[in-house]
């Protein structure tokens, strides 16, 4: 299961008391932020897609959506959203816990700008009721990202 090796992870690096196992599911930016008492926007959400036939991951704010233009301008594709029932396989992590930690090797993640509002960010933590309190700075050491990008927009 995904949630063990997040948290063998944030183990090692010393940082295990970060992951926060909830009763309530985290599943969504919504239910996410209802369960810690957070802004929407704090939650780093992270979204899968196929680029070139593999797997990419952007992990933005929670309060903004990707920007078709904007996707299209910096990977030269449409955005396709990886199909829920393949998210595992090319991941490593199931949907409602996607994070950017102990992903499959040839994943790419990028962070998006959407997250430099926040200080603090809660990306999931392998499963739908987990996720991980970090620094913006923890967050990029972290998840090793291949570079910041400008994909998103606001949701209205």
């Amino acid at each position: 299961m995904s949630i063990s090796r997040v948290k063998r992870f944030f183990d090692e690096i010393g940082l295990g008391d970060r992951v926060r196992e909830l009763e309530q599911s985290s599943a969504t930016v919504e239910l996410a932020a209802q369960a810690i008492g957070c802004e929407a926007g704090q939650i780093a959400k992270t979204l899968t897609f196929l680029v070139n036939k593999q797997p990419l991951m952007v992990v933005c704010a929670g309060n903004v959506k990707v920007s078709n233009p904007k996707f299209k301008a910096r990977f030269h594709r449409r955005p396709s959203m990886i199909p829920a029932e393949k998210v595992r396989g090319l991941t490593g992590h199931e949907v409602g816990g996607v994070c950017p930690f102990v992903v499959k090797e040839g994943v790419a993640v990028y962070l998006d700008q959407s997250l430099k509002a926040n200080r603090v960010v809660y990306p999931g933590a392998g499963n739908s009721h987990s996720l991980v309190e970090l620094t913006l700075e923890e967050l990029e050491r972290l998840a090793r990202p291949v570079a910041w990008i400008d994909v998103c927009q606001p949701i209205v």
